[in-house]
């Protein structure tokens, strides 16, 4: 979504313990990694990738159009308004725990901007055997026409290689996060990639809490034609408890799996009973 093998990365947070880690898989990857950036360390350089003060002055010397975040929470408002102010057209923001008004701020200036933010609190995008934009394990599967959208990381990462595994190719993965306010919505992303020539089937995993999935399915309903399968996660989840992402809390009948499983069987969207039924239902339609 909105990258490419092509996409000039820059990584925000480079010289930090998660930033050098995870820099060094993308490269492995092949991801096209051209610049870093940590304050007050420009001219220091890691795996041959020259290390900026600023996101600005990296856009200036190495042309860079995507930016990955492995930047403490405290810091990470300054980082992504840094990446967005220079001009990044694709911010990806891998850190959890950014308060919730720094996100409401942050993606309305990419939205006055035309710009686009995926995350916060998310394993980031991938396109298989092209490019990997984030923390997720890199052999889960080999390009194809699926593109899997998802709020929940480790999950997806189950799926994804079920997916793989039967043989089935990827043509894009999604991890939009399971935090209340995020970047790209699950809505925007099926718009993406309702509209992809390369994707013939949409996955969407969800979750409990927040009405998104219904939303969704309303959108699905009105303006997708591609087939869809979905998985949802907490069917048995108890009332009340927030379960893993903040956003994934029920209260009442506000949020519960079998609400969003039924709005989106109301959509036409076949609906897998367990994660690895999956794959099975793609396999049926494809």
């Amino acid at each position: 979504m909105y990258i490419s093998e092509n996409s000039k990365v820059v990584v925000q947070g480079i010289t930090g313990n998660q930033g050098m880690f995870h820099t060094r898989l993308m490269l492995d990857y092949g991801t096209r990694i051209v610049a870093g950036v940590t304050p007050n360390k420009g001219g220091q350089v890691v795996y041959d990738i020259p290390v900026f003060d600023n996101v600005e002055m990296a856009v200036e010397e190495k042309g860079c159009d995507t930016s990955i975040i492995f930047v403490p929470a405290r810091f990470s408002f300054n980082a992504v308004k840094e990446s967005l102010n220079a001009g990044i057209k694709m911010t990806c923001v891998i850190t959890e725990n950014i308060p919730v008004f720094d996100m409401i701020r942050l993606t309305e200036i990419a939205h006055v901007r035309n710009l686009h933010i995926v995350g916060p609190n998310c394993p980031g995008m991938l396109i298989p055997d092209k490019i990997k934009l984030g923390i997720m394990p890199g052999d889960m599967c080999h390009y194809g026409n699926v593109a899997i959208i998802s709020k929940s990381g480790t999950l997806s990462y189950e799926i994804t290689k079920a997916i793989g595994d039967t043989g089935i190719g990827v043509s894009a993965y999604v991890g939009i996060g399971g935090d209340p306010v995020r970047g790209t919505t699950m809505i925007e992303a099926v718009e993406y990639y309702s509209n992809d020539s390369n994707t013939k089937l949409i996955v969407l995993i969800g979750e409990i809490g927040s009405d998104e999935e219904e939303k969704t399915a309303e959108f699905i309903k009105e303006n997708v034609s591609k087939p869809i399968v979905a998985y949802i996660a907490g069917k048995s989840a108890p009332e009340g408890k927030r379960m893993g992402h903040a956003g994934a809390i029920i209260s009442g009948d506000f949020g519960t799996a079998q609400g969003k499983i039924r709005a989106l069987i109301e959509a036409g969207v076949r609906i897998a009973e367990t994660p690895w039924d999956v794959p099975k239902l793609i396999g049926e339609i494809l």
